[in-house]
């Protein structure tokens, strides 16, 4: 049996489509994950359900590549020549309130993917894996300017550490984090873990 492969059509433009994302994440805010329908994407941003459907194929995709686009930060795009640079770089391209809204997302998605195989799968196809790929690249970096031994254990645990970070300032210090926070916390463990 022939197997035919099936490719979503785009018509929509990319303004369009920052929009549907935006729409999705406030939805997100507002109601959590398990709340959030099609249906309510579909009237928040005046779409058909049809149309979402065969654009995302379902919640779950529509949801993580919402947060996936709403990523303010390529890491693999920002060179500054040393791996604290690129760090402090990445940490001042985002202000207080967005890295405050972020942490919030991320405990609810993380939360619900937990209970949710469709969005835990979502997520690690459009965000964990680009973001692991792209924190891959920007170490390697370090290793090729010497900065960071290729063997060191640490390289496999950066990004674990960083959104550690953000996950432990909430439940820990009961604050959100912050650009002073999360600055402070690459300069005191993530630097040292990968410089040892």
């Amino acid at each position: 049996m022939a197997e035919t492969a099936t490719t979503r059509r785009s018509r929509i433009t990319p303004e369009r489509e920052a929009e549907l994302y935006e729409a999705v994440l406030d939805l997100l805010r507002e109601v959590g994950y398990d709340s959030l329908t099609m249906d309510a994407v579909a009237t928040r941003t005046r779409s058909s359900k049809a149309t979402l459907y065969r654009q995302w194929g379902g919640k779950a995709e529509l949801v993580a590549r919402a947060i996936r686009h709403h990523k303010p930060v390529d890491p693999s795009a920002i060179d500054t020549g040393s791996l604290r640079g690129d760090f402090q770089a990445m940490t001042h391209r985002q202000d207080d309130c967005q890295m405050e809204q972020d942490s919030a997302l991320m405990r609810v998605l993380g939360t619900a993917a937990h209970t949710n195989p469709e969005l835990l799968t979502a997520l690690r196809e459009w965000l964990i894996e680009p973001e692991m790929a792209e924190m891959r690249r920007v170490v390697q970096r370090a290793v090729d300017r010497g900065e960071v031994r290729a063997d060191n254990p640490a390289i496999d645990y950066v990004l674990h550490m960083i959104i550690g970070a953000f996950v432990a300032r909430t439940l820990i210090d009961e604050e959100p984090p912050t650009q002073a926070f999360v600055a402070s916390y690459i300069d005191a463990v993530v630097i040292p873990a990968l410089s040892a």
